[in-house]
């Protein structure tokens, strides 16, 4: 009896970006929006080299409004993010979440520098978790825990429309934990039962963001942060950079990197060992995109 066997192998891997932008300018205001979602799956079946089929979801959206008028400039931005994944039979785990808020006024002193002050606002929007192999889930954020606040005072130096360089000698910032188990574990760097905690010290930001190819657009922002009050030679570090490549007039790719070094947020590697990290995400999306 001859067997037959019958192998199907369907690989789906589709991004898919719905993109929003919009500039508008009503006197001394002007708005923008940029609103994008990306999805990707890959489905295996009867798939002799074997793998695991998997889905993801991403949403971002960013928005600004900004007053200028004479020598005062108030900016205002807002960035969104989240994201989901499912691999194989697992359970559906985060990728992405962000709450970012800043808000920014600036008096001119001379044609390219201005005397500013800033808030800022960092947080998630649901529970984060580390998955163990053979052990229960375990709690690593959630809404305000962390969540970080910002006051500023300085300048701001800006020798060309695409770079900006924010200095502050003064600036005190606020780590809230609203949550009481992680509070109780000392996560974030809060005393163990605490839910906040207290930093004075330097602030420098630069931002960048300009086309350095033809339909290639990289924006980078660089924020170093020394807390005079403890270790200031300990510099915290996150370095955000986008890439957005436009392949044509529906095909875009781009690509985001963040890199984060807190010194008071301990992690433990695979060794079992705890202490401060480099921490690291990528994420690639490549898909359609439409504008209207």
């Amino acid at each position: 009896m001859k067997k037959i066997v019958f192998i199907v192998a369907l690989i789906i891997a589709t991004g898919v970006t719905a993109l929003s932008q919009e500039k508008t300018e009503q006197g001394a205001w002007t708005r923008t929006s940029e609103v994008s979602f990306t999805f990707s799956q890959v489905s295996l079946t009867n798939w002799a080299a074997g793998g695991e089929g998997s889905i993801a979801l991403n949403g971002m959206g960013n928005f600004s409004l900004t007053y200028k008028e004479g020598k005062n400039e108030w900016q205002n931005k807002l960035e969104l993010a989240y994201g989901l994944v499912k691999v194989g039979e697992g359970v559906m785990k985060k990728s992405d979440d962000k709450i970012y808020f800043e808000s920014k006024y600036g008096r001119r002193a001379t044609e390219k520098l201005d005397w500013t002050a800033m808030f800022s606002f960092r947080s998630q929007f649901v529970k984060g978790f580390e998955y163990p192999e053979n052990a229960d889930k375990v709690l690593l954020s959630n809404l305000l825990a962390p969540a970080y606040i910002n006051l500023s005072v300085g300048i701001n130096w800006k020798p060309v429309s695409y770079f900006s360089a924010f200095f502050s000698p003064a600036s005190p910032k606020f780590t809230i934990v609203n949550d009481q188990v992680l509070s109780d574990r000392g996560s974030f760097g809060v005393t163990p039962g605490e839910k906040t905690r207290f930093e004075f010290g330097g602030l420098a930001k630069f931002n960048f963001k300009k086309d350095i190819l033809k339909n290639v657009n990289l924006a980078s922002n660089l924020e170093l942060y020394s807390n005079y009050l403890e270790s200031p030679q300990n510099i915290d570090i996150r370095w955000d950079v986008v890439v957005f490549m436009k392949i044509n007039s529906f095909l875009t790719a781009n690509v985001t990197t963040n890199l984060l070094y807190d010194d008071d947020i301990m992690i433990t590697d695979a060794e079992g060992k705890v202490g401060p990290r480099v921490q690291l995400k990528e994420i690639l999306g490549v898909g359609l995109t439409f504008k209207f």
